[in-house]
């Protein structure tokens, strides 16, 4: 509660804070659910909760402006013919064309291109402003089937099949009709400016043995050559990847809650999954008791803003991470050039906030055309560039601090929690003990 805002005498309850308050009058004036864009807000576990152990005296660290510390990555080199070769382990999430403007994705394209990583196109299919400027292009492929094309399938590097999101698992989306623009219309065919739902499951399959069938199909239709990806929302995680595992896939995408969306019911994404950070320990301990970890690619998504972040998760196990809406606040999103105008639309810059209903002062989660010409892709394209590289050289000076010459030899062993939950959730000792709380005591 701010100064101007103190009453003496009065006391702000716990559990009906101002916020609820105002939800549950909201909730009775319009008798619907609250519907918003992005990730959960509430503090949940994350890798700010873990610390590294840089070198001293039992460990040596690496010069930085004289000794290398590698940062490339293969996905899919299970069966695929050709693999991803990236420079970096970092690549785009997907975003569609609908919920983000054109130039916002074609900016997405030419940042990853820039620095030789990957992005992803996210649902409603592929627009050729991406196709262009991604030398290195993910398709993914959804239950709502929206755009979904066979040509653009081979036209792609990989193919990522998406089960759930880290916002949403066991959800659909949104699309609100105010982004359903003709161009959007067409390519997902479905009549301009009415509110669409994606759904929350594939019309055809059910469960692991139709993913098998499903994954093989694509091989085909590729000529084996490209890597099949597998996303899903961070839940039931062990079993998941196993599964995932078994029916073929080259890559799992695993995505914590903290992972944003579109657009989705605020219920959802505040209480459905798990944080991003125990799910990571949970995928890593599924690959490696079936002995595939390092063989199936695992790349990380939800919540990394940081090269702290990349690190971390490169460090429990991870070959690589994803970003998608620290992305777009590379972007501009939240920028206080707009602040006026995100106040109008009942925001502010610096507030991590909805805008999924199309009226982004930024050009980048719109579809209308005034707004989106203020997003200068190739200048868009620079930023994001700038943002993946500083997340690389800050992950690789975080190696180096630990004595590796690749981030991918970072280990469990270089880490420490800072509180109980994070040591339990991401199976390291709590700061200055050798405890792992459930593992053994200290």
């Amino acid at each position: 509660m701010s100064n101007g805002d103190w009453h003496p005498g009065l006391r702000e309850s716990y559990l009906y804070d101002r916020n609820v308050i105002a939800e549950i009058q909201r909730a009775s004036r319009e008798g619907i659910y609250d519907i918003r864009g992005f990730g959960a807000k509430r503090r949940l576990p994350h890798f700010d909760d873990l610390l590294f152990l840089g070198a001293s005296v039992s460990r040596y660290p690496l010069e930085g402006y004289r000794e290398r510390c590698d940062t490339d990555v293969a996905l899919g080199t299970r069966f695929a013919k050709n693999p991803l070769e990236l420079k970096i382990p970092v690549t785009i999430a997907g975003m569609s064309f609908g919920a983000l403007s054109a130039p916002a994705k074609e900016a997405l394209g030419r940042g990853a291109s820039e620095v030789g990583t990957a992005t992803t196109t996210g649902d409603g299919g592929m627009t050729e402003e991406e196709r262009t400027h991604s030398k290195t292009l993910v398709y993914q492929v959804l239950p709502s089937r929206y755009g979904l094309n066979p040509d653009d399938l081979r036209r792609a590097d990989a193919i990522e099949i998406v089960v759930g999101q880290g916002a949403k698992p066991g959800g659909g989306g949104m699309l609100l009709g105010h982004k359903i623009s003709d161009r959007v219309a067409a390519m997902r065919a479905l009549p301009k400016a009415i509110d669409q739902r994606s759904a929350c499951r594939h019309p055809d399959w059910t469960g692991p043995d139709d993913l098998e069938i499903k994954i093989h199909e694509l091989r085909e239709i590729t000529d084996w050559e490209k890597p099949i990806f597998v996303k899903i929302g961070a839940t039931r995680t062990y079993y998941d990847v196993q599964l995932a595992v078994k029916a073929g896939a080259d890559v799992i995408v695993v995505d914590g809650m903290q992972g944003g969306t579109a657009a989705t019911q605020d219920v959802f994404i505040e209480h459905v999954g798990i944080p991003t950070l125990p799910a990571t320990r949970l995928a890593v301990q599924a690959l490696q008791e079936l002995d595939m970890h390092r063989k199936v690619q695992l790349v990380i998504s939800g919540g990394i803003r940081t090269g702290a972040d990349v690190a971390k998760a490169l460090a429990l196990g991870a070959d690589a991470v994803s970003i998608g809406t620290a992305a777009l606040i590379s972007l501009g999103d939240n920028s206080p050039e707009y602040d006026d105008e995100y106040r109008k639309i009942g925001s502010a810059s610096g507030f991590y906030d909805d805008w999924q209903a199309g009226r982004d002062p930024a050009g980048i989660s719109t579809q209308d055309d005034e707004l989106s010409a203020r997003l200068d892709p190739v200048l868009g394209g620079r930023r994001i560039a700038n943002y993946l590289r500083v997340l690389t050289l800050e992950a690789q000076t975080l190696a180096r601090a630990c004595g590796k010459s690749h981030v991918h030899n970072l280990e469990p062993e270089d880490l420490v929690a800072l509180t109980v939950e994070a040591a339990a959730m991401a199976g390291v000792p709590l700061a200055g003990t050798d405890w792992i709380p459930g593992l053994r005591s200290g």
